[in-house]
């Protein structure tokens, strides 16, 4: 039952609360990451929903929660080959992704029927409870068991219909491939029975050539009869075009004898695109007509498409196929030997669904055509129908994911609402459901599936949004006050109950109110006009609800009668309003049924809103209120008190005493409006119908609002004639507080004790004061006459009022004119200058000066516009000679003349010259104009050009300043300066406009790279700059665009620590020759070291290297002089921009001399105890010693480095642009040919069995008659695979064989790669198997040493977790590290080849490690070769003609090494696997027509001398540059040198290459002769020496060769910060594998309490840093198919050495004695290592990986492996191993309780006994 709620004081909690609307329907989604989804199928009494997508089947509940999901593929398969086990039978077969081409639900079965798009399209069936549950698959399937289309593209349709005791499966598809030529366009299949599937014995709709027809079939449907099937098809060839038709089949007929096509047609449409068949008729979609026309639907009654098809069927049974008018109208379609037949007429009677005797398939003639019902912008691809309450409703999917709902009214339809469902651009499919309720639609994208309300009737919250969404399925239920479905609506049946929008419907509303308001203090009855309003039942009613009061309402037809609220039971009206608007509610229950406003009014508030008129504001008010004037009251009756007049209401319209003009009021001033100050004034005002006061005597009063002040008059009555009179106010002289020329005073007038009257309008007198404003005599005189304000000379003279002044003081002429100012007081001699003269009595008005100024003597014409009555003259001057001068003169008529006593010049200025004489565009130069007497005239103004040029102020006589303006194009421009009217020109001069400068790069601190150096100005913390710009006059331009894009920021203030940690004030000892550190935070990040300043003392310590935590800075080798104030102690300060840091003092000291040993060891020789502590002292000393001196090394070292690396960065920035040059035409070359990344498999096969060659894992090849043998082998493997998947055997197979003394570190790891291959298809298992053994090997460590944790690969566990980890990341090396990581790689083969590479000792000029670098100095030439390449190779595929490639050698390369370069070039875009082998191929030189010469390593011109052959180079050829030369294949088979010489030389293992004993003791050598040392002087040399003689050596690198090392590092920098930003992955997201790895860490650390940061950092540095990519950056070859040769893979050696000193906790440092490897990065690993620290930082803040998303990333990885080729024998190898620890393996087996309730030693027996007594291998 509904809750009630109370009546009266809660109607708006009536309308919030009780009626409680439901929220807007949520949007149900579901959608799987990288998934593309195909069909979707409801199983109608569950409601459970499936989804069929491209190696997927998901199951989901009705609300489109994910239920189960399924793995389908990708599996291997080719179109071209029927179903095989063996991959040998089909060659073609690749890794293919598996459409679902059909999905249906058989309800008899409770099954799933599920058809892919591989193995030729064969179905399985599922359960419906769970759908990863196989209920069938075929084994071997037959031809006859080919059921959808193996092509997506190509669409397959079906039907589950019942049968007699079984169901039977229609199904219809296209053409599609060559197997597919004899599967019939429809077939009927069993579903039961030994071969499911199968069309065997059933109806097949037999073709004679597909092809000709190529039926393209778009939905097939049922009802209670037959089931149709719609499609496009063409005719015979005789019938090219397409058309579009409906075939029919009775749905007992499981022969198709009954099968009936006839043609449709949609008039002016195109071909038929998605259909849905409703109870009374098919709704068709048709795409656009070729004559413009839009997509439409169409809708064909059953009826008539039924009549259609038994006319045909008719006329093809009796008739022959002939029509009454002998034209053919149907046949036998198809290209089938039947024919249409004369048979008796009651044939289709007889033979409803027809017989074996009945022609068979017909195909009527003649078209069945419709109207379009609707035409939409958009194609559309899906229908869907439903009809419901007596209507239809179609749902309509288009290509743009848009579902429009549509109601079909008749012949037309109105599309009432459209909505977005799928992405933008995504087609919806035509898989259109609604659910078995029909309250839900389900529509279908490829990414997702959405639950969408048929009706959202409860979104509409009131009548009127119900009845315009004008939505056929909903109508607004009036007594239940909702929109509802009418089926919701328990009166929808009663007149007015629910109203429908396609009817002439209109809400319930309150027509009228009669009255309209009433005075808040009477009750009374309001009658509400409402029509239509529903009839109640007799115990039912209605109520008025007025706000919070209730009361009965009387209804009489559309009439309802209510009482008002008690006074008491209305709220107050808000302040400063007459009235209050209540809500007015007619209720049935607890539901408004309408609702208007109604008016309460209070008369006595009326009067007080207008204070000047009360009785005015009372009877002109909106309500029904009058005026009593005699008690000044307003009232809402209908008469004042006994014997009182009565003012009424405007709207009482039978009385004549009414409105406003009846009131009492005064009408204006009679006299006088003027009243002066300090003079007495009487006032009087008119009034008018004061007669509604009586004859009762009464005084009057005049009041005047003066500021600051209410003075009040008595005043008297006096009664004129009729209804008018006058007030006279007692006379009163009027001195305002403030002094003001005119002040209006308002006045009003009260009657009695304080009665005001009203005022017809606004009253005020104005008081005037002939002293203001007035202070001379002419402006006096020139006051307003009838001011009557006269000059008066008594005592101080002064403007007043005429009375006020005695007789005789009055002045009639004012006196003489007054000159104060004069400016400007110099002027041109062409005159024309404004002249302003500022005094007194200078003229009563413009007449008296027109002709009064003289300047100089020269007359002077007034402007009469800047004339100001007597206090200033604005005259223009007329020309005079140069140099006049002279005062100003104004002669006023009658009066003698005003003299100035300032003088006025005529000059002439000159103009000389400017500066600066260019200046941009853009404008904003400071132009400094040069010349003489520049300061003439007061309006001076500059022009450049056209373009005025503000003037600066003030302006000197010698030069004027001013600003450009901006010029539209470059060029020359005059300088003008006017002076007034006089312009002076500057032609010698002119000023020249330039183009904007162009900013060239602006540096990320603070310096402008060549143009200008600015300082960045301080800031408080936290702020941000909101632009930083370079203003260069008027040209602004952004820090970023200059910048590349990169935007300014403050970094925190650097922070520097004290030079003594222990105490700040004692004095730090410097060394002189020694370098400082100095330890900080954050120095580098705003600042370069050019820009830091280190003093100490007056001397300057030299800053030589900066870096993050670090500044080292060389002090001066003599002790400096303090600064001034800083005492005799030297102050260390460092000065970054304006931070200055005071560090501490500092202090000089000579090294002292360390005895070796030391005089208080001599002393103390002959006693024990001074022995012993002498020594302790000595090794602490020593100790202290050797530590500063590492300490004092490194600084040195770092600043070595940085001197270097600067010596060398010319010579790095010129090899980077060669190199960003090749890069760039790299990635060109990439875009087409793409990164030559491994497939999947040979990817995991190298990462699972590296060193075992591209081919881990062969079958072993069978002898004769061992093919019997495989069957137990294979079902024994089987259960093995079965036995592996029990999570207690398999954990006890790890245990119990890793606890084997036998089992090696190698077996341990083949184990673990082998379990990784047979678990691949179910890596949530793995994952779940990796997790628990790392939790075990976790608690094993944290015993021992946690930090010893992954450090190696010695457990199972370990290598499972680097298997895993390599699956899990191989999309991320994809998609995100593998480009860069590629882009390293042949950056360094590009320059590792621009230098000489020696092919015997395999050293190179170019390279990163000193161990292969060439040190001695070879003289070489670069050389390009032009390469004939055949058609078919490299670049030139696909073209027939040979080509000329260009090759870059040297001609220091050997032919073979030559070779090795050609073929790269040739065949860049070539997977390295897929080019010729250098070995194949000669090297031939084309010279001429007919020379041709084959080059190689060795042959009789090589030189030989002292028993050393030195291999052929170009060099020794004498091969010139741009010299031709062809690959040709090799034509001997003897042994060459240069195939030796190349498999050797790539190991890096084999050098010297070739023995003593080589071709008679003859020795090879390419560049340098490799030295060796005799075996005798090998023996003798001591390891001391030895020791000697490489740490000699090791400090020649730095001083020699580093600078190779360096260059060669600088030129690849860019590279390396790409690859390792790339792998920490940067501004990108996580791998998810990665978050929940580091996840898993942080949850073991917790558990075992492990709170050290240190060892978590190496636990997570050990799991995936070190694990897995040092391997990537060393084996680039385990991830793309490339060549890596020796030098590459050292240069990568040091690169991966880099990374691994990058992923450590301790501090990095290197000495003199480092190696140089270390050396070289050693200033960029700080750097790198923050870059760790913050990518630990952002996987531990990024949001955790949930179970659920990591097991659908899992899964999805799971199908990347499955149907490998090689998994059986995997299983073989791996039951070798169990095999060989059978026993122990048992026995734990044995010994677990619950492994025995499993039997799970019973069942590794069984698997052994059908292995081993069978057979032992396959």
């Amino acid at each position: 039952m509904t809750p009630r709620c109370p009546l009266g004081p809660r109607l708006l909690r009536v309308l919030l609360l009780c009626l409680p609307l439901p929220p807007p329907p949520r949007a149900h989604r579901f959608s799987a990451p990288n998934t593309t989804f195909n069909h979707l199928a409801l199983a109608p009494g569950r409601g459970t929903l499936y989804v069929g997508a491209v190696n997927r089947l998901f199951q989901l509940s009705p609300e489109l929660r994910l239920q189960a999901v399924a793995v389908t593929g990708p599996v291997f398969d080719s179109p071209d080959c029927v179903p095989f086990r063996d991959p040998a039978d089909c060659p073609q077969a690749r890794l293919t992704d598996n459409s679902n081409q059909l999905l249906l639900v058989s309800g008899r079965a409770q099954e799933l029927l599920a058809c892919g798009q591989v193995r030729q399209g064969v179905c399985e069936k599922r359960g419906l409870e769970d759908v990863a549950r196989v209920l069938y698959q075929a084994e071997d399937p037959g031809d006859g068991q080919f059921v959808a289309a193996n092509a997506p593209g190509v669409a397959t349709v079906g039907l589950v219909v019942a049968a007699p005791g079984r169901d039977l499966l229609l199904v219809a598809r296209g053409l599609a491939g060559k197997l597919s030529g004899g599967v019939p366009p429809l077939t009927v299949r069993q579903l039961a029975g030994p071969q499911p599937f199968s069309s065997e014995g059933l109806g097949r709709l037999v073709v004679g050539d597909f092809a000709d027809y190529n039926n393209s079939y778009v939905a097939a449907f049922a009802d209670a009869r037959s089931a149709y099937f719609v499609f496009r098809r063409r005719g015979a060839r005789a019938q090219a075009e397409y058309r579009s038709y409906v075939a029919r089949v009775c749905l007992g007929d499981a022969n198709l004898y009954s099968y009936v096509e006839v043609p449709v047609a949609c008039r002016g449409q195109g071909l038929i695109q998605a259909a849905s068949l409703t109870p009374g008729a098919l709704l068709a979609a048709f795409a656009a007509g070729p004559g413009g026309t839009r997509p439409a639907l169409c809708a064909f009654p059953l009826a008539e498409l039924d009549g259609s098809m038994e006319r045909a069927r008719r006329l093809c049974y009796t008739a022959g196929g002939r029509g009454p008018s002998g034209l053919e109208e149907a046949t036998v379609e198809y290209g089938v030997t039947s024919r249409c037949v004369t048979l008796p007429a009651d044939s289709p009677e007889s033979y409803p669904c027809g017989d074996e005797h009945t022609p068979s398939p017909i195909a009527g003639r003649q078209p069945l055509e419709a109207k379009p019902v609707l035409q939409l912008e958009q194609p559309i691809s899906a229908v869907a129908g439903l009809q419901t309450d007596g209507h239809t409703i179609a749902f309509l999917g288009d290509t743009q994911g848009q579902l429009h709902k549509v109601f079909l009214n008749g012949s037309q339809g109105q599309v009432y609402h459209s909505q977005q469902v799928g992405p933008p651009g995504s087609a919806i499919s035509p898989d259109l459901l609604v659910d078995s309720s029909g309250h839900h639609l389900y529509v279908l994208t490829a990414q997702q599936v959405d639950r969408v309300p048929v009706a959202a009737c409860p979104q509409f919250p009131d009548c009127t949004s119900c009845l315009q969404a004008r939505d056929p399925l909903c109508g607004w239920c009036v007594l239940q006050g909702r929109c509802t479905p009418k089926g919701q609506c328990g009166r929808a049946a009663q007149a007015s109950q629910w109203l429908w929008s396609h009817e002439d419907s209109h809400c319930p509303r309150v027509q009228s109110l009669l009255p309209a308001h009433r005075p808040r203090q009477e009750q009374g009855q309001v009658t509400l006009s409402v029509p239509g309003l529903p009839t109640l039942a007799m115990d039912e009613y209605f109520h008025c609800a007025f706000g919070d009061y209730d009361s009965l309402a009387h209804v009489e037809g559309p009439h309802v009668a209510c009482v008002t609220p008690p006074e008491d039971e209305l709220p107050r009206n808000p302040p400063g309003t007459d009235h209050i608007i209540l809500p007015l509610a007619l209720m049935f229950e607890d539901v408004a049924v309408a609702t208007t406003n109604f008016s309460f009014y209070d008369c006595s508030a009326v009067q007080a809103l207008e204070a000047a008129a009360p009785c005015r504001a009372c009877v002109g008010s909106l309500w029904r209120c009058h005026w009593c004037p005699r008690s000044s009251r307003c009232v809402s009756a209908g008469h004042c008190p006994e014997g009182e007049d009565t003012v009424y209401s405007a709207q009482q319209v039978d009385v004549q005493v009414r409105g406003p003009a009846a009131c009492p009021r005064v009408e204006g001033l009679a006299g006088p409006l003027l009243v002066p100050v300090g003079w007495e004034s009487r006032l009087a005002l008119r009034v008018r119908n004061l007669q509604h006061f009586g004859s009762l005597p009464a005084s009057y009063h005049c009041w005047l609002e003066l500021p600051g002040e209410l003075r009040r008059l008595p005043a008297s009555l006096e009664e004129t004639a009729g209804d008018v009179g006058l007030i006279h106010c007692q006379a009163q002289q009027f001195r305002p507080s403030m002094a003001q020329p005119e002040l209006p005073v308002p006045i009003y007038v009260t009657r009695g004790k304080g009665q005001r009257l009203d005022n017809a309008h606004t009253l005020h007198v104005t008081l005037y004061d002939c002293a203001v404003d007035h202070p001379d005599c002419s402006r006096c005189q020139a006051a307003n006459g009838s001011l009557g304000c006269v000059w008066c000379s008594h005592g101080q003279p002064a403007c007043r009022y005429g009375p006020l002044c005695p007789p005789g003081a009055v002045e009639l002429l004012c006196p003489t004119p007054s000159i104060d100012t004069v400016e400007p007081l110099t002027g041109p001699p062409e005159g024309g200058l404004a002249l302003t003269i500022q005094g007194s009595n200078l003229g009563r008005d413009f007449a008296e000066v027109r002709d009064a100024v003289k300047v100089a003597g020269r007359p002077c014409s007034p402007e009469p516009s800047l004339y100001r009555t007597s206090a200033r003259i604005v005259c223009v001057t007329a020309p005079a000679p140069n140099g006049t001068t002279g005062p100003i003169q104004v002669a006023i008529k009658n009066r003698p003349p005003g003299i100035s006593t300032q003088h006025f010049t005529y000059q002439d200025p000159i103009l000389l010259s400017l500066s600066p004489q260019w200046g941009p565009q853009a404008g904003g130069t400071e132009l400094t104009i040069l010349g003489r007497r520049l300061q003439t005239g007061g309006n001076i103004s500059a022009f450049v050009g056209e373009q005025p040029c503000p003037i600066q102020e003030p302006v000197c006589p010698e030069a004027i300043v001013c600003h450009t303006m901006p010029q539209a194009s470059p060029g020359e421009a005059v300088v003008r300066v006017l002076f007034g009217h006089a312009e002076r020109t500057l032609r010698t001069s002119p000023f020249q406009y330039t183009a904007n400068p162009q900013l060239v790069a602006a540096e990320p601190s603070v310096s402008f790279r060549g143009l200008l150096v600015c300082h960045s100005p301080a800031v408080p913390d936290g702020a941000r700059p909101r632009r930083v710009f370079f203003a260069l006059d008027n040209v602004h331009i952004d820090f970023a665009s200059a910048s590349g894009g990169q935007d300014f920021l403050y970094q925190p203030n650097p922070r520097l620590a004290p030079l003594s940690r222990e105490d700040p004030t004692r004095p730090y000892r410097v060394k002189p020759g020694n370098v400082l550190d100095v330890e900080g935070q954050g120095l580098n990040l705003g600042i370069s070291k050019e820009e830091v300043r280190v003093h100490i003392g007056d001397g300057e310590c030299l800053v030589k290297t900066l870096t993050l935590t670090h500044l080292y800075c060389e002090p001066p080798p003599r002790a400096p002089q303090p600064t001034n104030g800083s005492g005799t102690l030297l102050q260390f300060v460092v000065q970054m921009g304006n931070v200055r840091l005071a560090l501490g003092p500092v202090q000089y000291e000579t090294e002292p001399a360390l005895s070796a040993f030391p005089v208080a060891a001599q002393v103390g020789l002959g006693m024990g105890a001074a022995v012993l502590i002498a020594a302790v002292l000595l090794l602490s000393l020593m100790y202290r010693h050797k530590s500063k001196q590492a300490l004092r090394d490194y600084q040195k070292v770092l600043v070595q480095l940085e001197n270097l690396e600067i010596g060398v960065g010319d010579q790095c920035r010129k090899e980077f642009t060669d190199l960003m040059t090749e890069m760039t035409d790299l990635s060109s070359d990439l875009e087409a040919s793409g990164i030559p990344f491994l497939d999947y498999h040979t990817y995991a096969e190298r990462v699972f069995f590296p060193g075992h060659g591209s081919c881990p894992l062969q079958p072993t090849l069978e002898g004769p008659g061992e093919e019997a043998r495989r069957v137990p082998v294979r079902q024994g493997l089987t259960q093995l695979s079965n036995l592996l998947n029990s999570k207690l055997f398999l954990l006890t197979l790890i245990r119990t064989l890793e606890g084997q003394p036998g089992f090696s570190q190698r077996d341990r790891c083949h184990v673990a790669s082998l379990l990784s291959l047979v678990l691949h298809g179910k890596l949530e298992y793995l994952t779940d198997i990796l997790r628990t053994l790392l939790s075990d090997l976790a608690a094993h460590y944290v015993h021992r040493n946690p930090k010893l944790m992954l450090r190696r690969t010695e457990t199972m566990v370990e290598k499972l977790l680097t298997n895993w980890l390599s699956i899990c990341l191989y999309a991320f090396l994809k998609e995100v590290a593998g480009e860069p990581l590629y882009l390293l790689l042949r950056a360094i083969q590009y320059q590792v080849d621009k230098g000489p590479v020696d092919a015997v000792t395999g050293k190179a000029k170019r390279t990163l490690n000193d161990s292969r670098l060439l040190r001695e100095d070879v003289d070489f030439r670069p050389l390009t070769l032009m390469v004939l390449v055949g058609p078919g190779a490299g670049g030139a595929a696909g073209s027939s003609a040979t080509q000329r490639v260009p090759a870059r050698v040297l001609d220091t390369d050997t032919i073979t090494q030559v070779k090795e370069k050609v073929l790269d070039q040739v065949y860049k875009g070539t997977p390295f696997s897929q080019r010729p082998s250098v070995h194949a191929l000669d090297l031939e030189w084309r010279s001429g027509l007919a020379g041709h010469l084959t080059l190689s390593d060795e042959d009789l011109t090589s030189v030989t001398q002292n028993r050393w052959k030195r291999l052929n180079t170009l060099q020794h050829y004498k091969v010139p540059d741009g010299a031709t030369v062809g690959l040709i294949p090799q034509l001997h088979n003897g042994r060459a040198v240069s195939q030796s010489l190349a498999q050797s030389c790539p190991l890096g293992e084999n050098v010297p290459m070739l023995e003593d004993g080589e071709e008679g003791g003859v020795r090879l050598w390419h560049l340098v002769k490799a030295t060796e040392e005799p075996e005798g002087a090998k023996a003798r040399r001591s390891s001391l020496r030895e020791r000697d003689r490489e740490r000699a050596r090791a400090k020649a690198i730095p001083e020699i060769y580093l600078t190779r090392l360096l260059s060669m590092k600088g030129t690849l920098q860019k590279f390396v910060d790409d690859t390792f930003q790339a792998i920490l992955s940067v501004n990108r997201p996580v791998p998810i594998a990665v978050k929940y790895l580091f996840d898993l860490l942080d949850e073991l650390a917790g558990k075992h309490g492990i709170e050290d940061p240190e060892t978590l950092h190496i636990w997570k540095t050990n799991s995936l840093l070190l694990r897995f990519w040092v391997n990537a950056l060393k084996k680039p070859q385990l991830i793309f198919d490339v060549r890596v040769s020796d030098n590459v893979d050292a240069v990568l050696a040091v690169i991966a050495q880099t990374f691994i000193d990058s992923c450590t906790v301790s501090e990095h440092k290197v000495g003199r004695d480092s190696p140089v490897n270390k050396l070289l990065y050693a200033r960029e690993i700080p750097r790198y290592k923050q870059m760790v620290e913050r990518y630990y930082s952002d996987v531990r803040q990024s949001s955790a990986a949930s179970y659920q998303e990591m097991n659908s990333a899992l899964a999805e990885l799971s199908g990347n492996y499955a149907s490998a080729p090689h998994c059986l024998e995997a299983l073989q190898e791996l039951y070798e191993h169990v095999h060989r620890y059978h026993d122990q393996i048992i026995s734990a087996l044995e010994e677990d309780p619950v492994a025995q309730k499993m039997q799970l030693a019973c069942r590794l027996q069984q698997v052994a006994a059908l292995v081993e007594n069978k057979v032992t291998d396959l």
